[in-house]
């Protein structure tokens, strides 16, 4: 594992580059200087999908080339004495955050706003919370809180949604349709995401939770937005 004290520093400079991404309005992201991006979903933690992403990516070779992943923790990998890996995962990407501060982007999905916010989130008959912290613990013993309390400081400036100069709108979900007349886009364009945002019902919360791609819904909600394509997680 990292040496927590490095790690941490670590964690303090991926925070600032994320506030200090060219382009940033709030939590929404607008490419700048983007001839590719290249985007991935559900990652729950996999460290050997995450490498082949980067083979792909090779973002050394490709200056104008973008890399967007989504939903990083919560994953099935274990440690022997307990506990979710899927801290790895985020451990290795505020690091690349801080080499590749403009073309590295991470966007905030359900289960990291579940860890930021307190929510408490099961699969079957597991706390997802609860592992979490476990592998936290397992790794980095009486310093887990030092590195939980990091993480939930960089997940609270994790973008919300990216646009590029095509007109894409880049978001982990949408709002389901009970939720899309009051859903506020200008929410997603504060410096400080306001409490009654991440509740049920707030156009934060409702924006990472909603499930409902309909053809039609999707046209609706890209009006909202004033996009011509959306690409979900």
């Amino acid at each position: 594992m990292p040496n927590p004290d490095r790690l941490l520093r670590s964690f303090q400079q991926a925070v600032r580059a994320c506030r200090d991404t060219p382009g940033r309005v709030g939590r929404v992201i607008r490419l700048v200087d983007a001839a590719e991006v290249l985007i991935a979903g559900d990652l729950h933690g996999s460290l050997n999908n995450f490498r082949a992403l980067m083979e792909k990516a090779d973002l050394a070779k490709f200056p104008n080339r973008h890399l967007v992943v989504q939903e990083l923790v919560h994953g099935p990998y274990r440690y022997p004495t307990g506990g979710d890996k899927s801290h790895q995962l985020i451990d290795v990407l505020a690091t690349l955050k801080c080499q590749y501060p403009r073309q590295v982007h991470m966007l905030l999905g359900n289960h990291e706003m579940a860890e930021w916010t307190g929510q408490r989130i099961a699969k079957g008959d597991e706390y997802l919370n609860a592992l979490f912290y476990q592998g936290l613990v397992s790794a980095y013993a009486e310093r887990a809180q030092d590195i939980y309390a990091a993480y939930r400081q960089l997940f609270a400036v994790l973008p919300l949604a990216i646009r590029t100069a095509n007109r894409v709108f880049l978001s982990h979900s949408l709002p389901p349709a009970t939720r899309l007349l009051t859903f506020d886009p200008a929410a997603l364009e504060r410096d400080e995401t306001e409490i009654d945002d991440v509740k049920p019902g707030g156009s934060v919360y409702s924006l990472l939770w909603g499930r409902d791609t309909r053809s039609e819904h999707v046209a609706a909600f890209l009006a909202k937005v004033d996009a011509d394509l959306l690409i979900t997680g």
